[in-house]
C-alpha cells in the first residue's frame, strides 16, 4: 500500500500522486492534508510512518511540504524508514535502486508538478537492486542509537 501526505505547503503536488495513482490504478491512501490551514510537518510525517510500520515490507510513502527537507528528517526518525528527497528523476532511481528508500519526499516550494510527476513515475516503479547495496542497507538498519 502507497500512503501520501502533505502539510499545508505541499497540497498542490500531492495533488498530482494521487492523480497519477488513479491513472495508473495504484492503491493508495490519502492521509491529508484537504484544505489549506497549516498543520506541522511532522504531524503527517508520523501519520504516514505509523501507517507504514504496520506492514513495512509491502509500505510506501509519499511525503511533501514546502522544501521537503522537514518531511525527510522526520520520517527518517523511525529506524525502519529511508525516506529520500529528490528533486529529479535520478535522484529517484538511485534512492530505489541503491538505497531501497520506502519513502519519497518532495518539495513543492523547490519542483514544479512535471517534474514531480517524473519524480513519482521513476520511485514507484523502480526496484531494489540488492546486492552490496543490501550489505549498506542492512548496516542502517542496525545502526545503533
Amino acid at each position: 500500500m502507497l500512503f501520501i501526505a502533505s502539510d499545508h505547503a505541499g497540497i498542490k503536488i500531492k495533488q498530482v500522486a494521487t492523480k497519477y495513482c488513479k491513472e495508473h490504478n495504484i492503491d493508495f491512501k490519502d492521509l491529508g492534508v484537504h484544505v489549506s490551514d497549516s498543520v506541522d510537518y511532522s504531524d503527517m510525517a508520523e501519520a504516514v510512518c505509523q501507517e507504514m510500520l504496520k506492514d513495512i515490507e509491502n509500505s510506501r510513502g509519499i511525503l511533501i511540504c514546502g522544501s521537503g527537507i522537514g518531511m525527510s528528517i522526520a520520517a527518517n526518525r523511525h529506524r525502519a524508514i529511508r525516506a529520500a528527497l529528490c528533486f529529479d528523476p535520478y535522484m529517484a532511481a538511485v534512492a530505489r535502486k541503491h538505497n531501497n528508500a520506502n519513502v519519497l519526499c518532495l518539495g513543492e516550494r523547490v519542483i514544479g508538478a512535471g517534474v514531480a510527476e517524473a519524480v513519482i513515475e521513476v520511485f514507484l516503479n523502480e526496484t531494489f537492486e540488492g546486492g552490496r547495496h543490501a550489505i549498506r542497507v542492512e548496516k542502517l538498519t542496525n545502526t545503533k542509537d
